[in-house]
């Protein structure tokens, strides 16, 4: 009897350890709304930032996803930078932020190599902000160098 009593003890410690476990460890569904979150707080925040900073010289438009891609495994923004005075020869540079399912965000845009900026464990928003900077940096020089 002793035997059972001791397998049966063994069985709920076991459960408890593996409820105790399984609350610390974000389940795996979780990740899609991590990585949502954290396109919200961090790049529309600073998109949203930088479009009022430079809405002078400089349109950023947020290209809102269409509700297939919301729920998608790897979440992304895309977003569109471009001079605010334009001709049909100046390009709309179109931008894709994703978040690959290690965490890692990437930017990426036609004849780019995508770039690390961030991974969504982190909550600093300095990265994703440099870059974005060095964006508006970039269609600024393009549109002054177009104007002379």
């Amino acid at each position: 009897m002793s035997k059972f009593k001791d397998a049966l003890e063994r069985g709920k410690k076991a459960k408890r350890h593996k409820q105790s476990r399984a609350e610390g460890h974000a389940p795996l569904a979780d990740f899609g709304a991590q990585a949502k979150a954290w396109l919200d707080e961090v790049v529309i925040s600073v998109l949203e930032a930088a479009k009022g900073e430079v809405a002078e010289d400089v349109n950023i438009e947020i290209v809102t996803a269409p509700e297939r891609e919301v729920k998608a495994i790897a979440p992304s923004v895309k977003f569109q930078v471009y001079p605010k005075r334009r001709d049909e020869k100046t390009a709309v540079r179109t931008f894709t932020v994703t978040v690959g399912v290690s965490g890692e965000v990437s930017v990426s845009a036609p004849g780019m190599v995508a770039e690390d900026v961030g991974n969504i464990g982190e909550r600093s928003e300095e990265r994703f902000r440099s870059f974005v900077a060095r964006l508006i940096e970039e269609v600024a020089k393009e549109n002054a160098q177009s104007r002379s």
